[in-house]
Formats: structure tokens, sequence, C-alpha cells
């Protein structure tokens, strides 16, 4: 047991590598009591995957109306609990509502337009390494494309933009820190802008319409009932903290994998139909939400392990996408022609990820452009800058190498 290190989401040293104490977790100490810091209580960790499975798809049991870190967020912050912080039925009815304009149909007639921004982005980078100058992955690639597709679907005008980079910075960085008191600074004002800012926009939708995802939230309209400003925000707050990040870093990602593995690369380049399929390898591989916690409604037991009523249990997304009791011997190898019936990139149940189809389309859009266009691009992992965070796997950095100018 002593030679793989323990389970410490506390430790930048964990979590630049946690994969080793995952797997210590799985196999010696699957339903782990962790000893909270930072004024965080103590909290339970599920590791398995058929643990996690199992919690998430029982809501009545795990709730998330008590925040979705070690703390309570709602009350330490005085934060309005958003979609993903709510149970049925109040949830339900909800998404229901989101859902009605959320569709894969206004998704997917974004794909064109992504295509072209995309291609953009390839000659951005190409150009910036024909003058001599670096080249960042995630700053100049990944990153950028799930800002402008939030932009473009939320109906952001483009001389607004700009205003959206800090935003998205500062909601993720919020995030990434667990929502914590100290960690929040200047954040509370780029979140208050924003805030003011979607408030304007949606006094504008009620008053005068329009075709685009927060048009078609203002509508929606589900037995008589209708979508609340709050609602809205709320919804806008969830898109930009949690679908932005994980998709730049679902992209990062996947050009690290296959530049660690140049054959897997070499078939998705000669055969660019099993991308969607790798995707999904990517991320269950490094999935981008390591996990999130929920409350307990009353005592249970897991797997053999007695866990109280009222205490904070978190969901190790990342280490059950590598459990080899559900994905086999080989769930730490890269294969992207693997069968996956089931895994936790995008959660599942009643909290299954509502964008899960854009960041399906944004991903897929970006492998094929840059495999088509610079095939054999490479990343620098160890000159990369992690994210620090319990929650979220990613980058702020990522060098890339042999980018091919134009």
């Amino acid at each position: 047991m002593d030679a793989l290190p323990a389970y410490d989401p506390y430790d930048p040293a964990h979590l630049a590598d946690p994969y080793p104490a995952y797997r210590r977790l799985r196999d010696d100490d699957p339903v782990h009591l962790h000893a909270g810091r930072g004024g965080d209580p103590d909290f339970y960790v599920l590791s398995r995957f058929a643990d996690i499975w199992d919690a998430v798809r029982r809501p009545d049991l795990f709730s998330s109306a008590h925040g979705l870190t070690f703390r309570n967020e709602i009350t330490d912050l005085g934060l309005a609990p958003t979609i993903v912080m709510l149970d049925p039925p109040v949830h339900t009815r909800l998404r229901g509502l989101v859902g009605a304009a959320f569709t894969p149909r206004r998704v997917a007639a974004l794909e064109d337009e992504l295509r072209t921004f995309v291609r953009g982005r390839i000659e951005f980078i190409e150009r910036k390494a024909a003058d001599g100058a670096d080249v960042d992955l995630h700053r100049d690639f990944s990153s950028p494309v799930p800002t402008f597709v939030l932009g473009r679907l939320l109906g952001i005008p483009e001389a607004d933009r700009a205003r959206f980079d800090p935003w998205v910075s500062a909601l993720t960085r919020l995030q990434n820190e667990g929502f914590a008191v100290n960690g929040i600074g200047d954040a509370a004002g780029a979140v208050a802008e924003m805030f003011e800012y979607f408030s304007g926009v949606i006094a504008q939708r009620r008053a005068d319409p329009q075709d685009d995802l927060l048009g078609a939230l203002v509508a929606a309209e589900l037995d008589g009932a209708r979508l609340t400003d709050w609602d809205i925000l709320g919804f806008c707050f969830v898109m930009v903290a949690g679908g932005n990040d994980t998709t730049g870093n679902l992209i990062s990602h996947g050009v690290m994998l296959l530049d660690g593995d140049h054959r897997a690369r070499e078939r998705l380049i000669a055969e660019p139909a099993l991308i969607p399929g790798a995707l999904l390898e990517f991320l269950r591989l490094e999935s981008s939400v390591q996990g999130l916690a929920r409350w307990t409604t009353e005592p249970l037991t897991v797997d053999g392990v007695a866990v109280p009523a009222g205490v904070k249990v978190l969901m190790l997304f990342g280490s059950g996408n590598r459990d080899e009791r559900e994905f086999g011997p080989d769930a730490d190898r890269l294969d992207i022609t693997r069968d996956i019936k089931r895994h936790l990139g995008f959660s599942s149940g009643v909290h299954f990820c509502i964008g899960s189809h854009l960041a399906r389309l944004q991903a897929r859009i970006a492998f094929e452009e840059l495999l088509a266009r610079q095939p054999h691009l490479g990343v620098d992992v160890a000159a990369g800058q992690r994210l620090h965070s319990s929650f979220t796997r990613g980058w702020v950095s990522l060098p890339a190498t042999a980018v091919r100018p134009a």
C-alpha cells in the first residue's frame, strides 16, 4: 500500500499527477474519509466507477442542493442556486425549460461558423510559428474555441466580446479554487459585471426577441411556465464556468495524448471518422471535471462503509473513469477504438452535462481541422502550467511544438 502516494486534493504535487493516488483509493480505500483543511469540513471520497455511477443517479440520497465543492458555497458565499445546484422536482422543471431552448439543432447550426473560426485560429498559430514566435496550444487555440462559441451562442455582439474573456477567467478561477472565500478577490467584481451585462441583454430580449440562445431562453415555455431572469442568469453562469474551461481542456488533453501515442495519431489522421469515439477516450483518460461533491440526505452504506447523513461526498470522476473494474486491465492506456459503453466524463443521471452535445461538436471540429492542417503538432508538457484545482484538470499554458509554418 505504501508503494503508491496518498490522496491529497490540497497538494500541488498530487494535483499534477493524481492517478497513482486514485488507484490506491480504488484498491484499498474506495470510500475514503478525508480531513478537510482551510475551513472545509471532513468529506468522503468515492473512487470506484460503480459506486460513483450509482450515487450520481440517486439525487434523493446524494443531493446537489448544498453546493458541489467541499464546503456549502451557496450559504458560505450567499450564492443563489443555479441549475447544477438543484434537485428534482425543481431541477427537472428547470432543465426541461432550458432544454427546450438549448437544443441539438441550435448547437448544430453553429458548425459552419465554428469551423471557419477554428481554421482562423490554426492560421494564427501558423503565422506565429512563421514569425519565430512561441505558440501556446491552450492559450492560442484550445481555449479561444469555447470562448468564441459561448459568445456567439449567447448573442454577445462582436464589439462586446472582448469583455467576455475576463468574465470567463473570473468564473473559472472561482470554480477551480472551489469557491473558496479567500479565492474570490477581484473575481467578485468581474462576476457582478457579467451579471449586470446579461441582465441588460435579457431585458432587451424580453422587449425585442432575437434568434439566439438568450432569446430562446426568454421565450421557452413548458406547461405554461417560463424561466425567470435569475434562471437565465444562472444558466449563463453554468455555461461559462462549466462549459468553457472544460471544453478547452478536452482539446488540449487530446493533443497531449496523441503526441504521446503517435500510432494512434497516425490512425486518426488516416481515419478521421474515428474522431468522435476518440474524444470520449480522451475525456475518459483526462476528465476535465475530476470530481464534484454531493450531500447525503440520510445514513447509507457504500461498498460496506457506513456514511452518515449530512456530509459531503466527493464523486471522483477522474478515478472512476480509469477504474480497471469497468474498463479492463488497460484502463490507463489510450485506445481510440475502445468500446465505451458508459463513462463519467459528462457525469450521469439527472445532472448529465446539458452541454455535452456542444462540447463534442467543438472538440470534433477542432481535431478534424487540426489533424488535417497540423497533423504532427505536439506539446511540451514539462514546460506547461497546469491548473491548481481539486475539481478541474486542465491547463493555464501548454506550449506547442512542431508547428508547421503557413
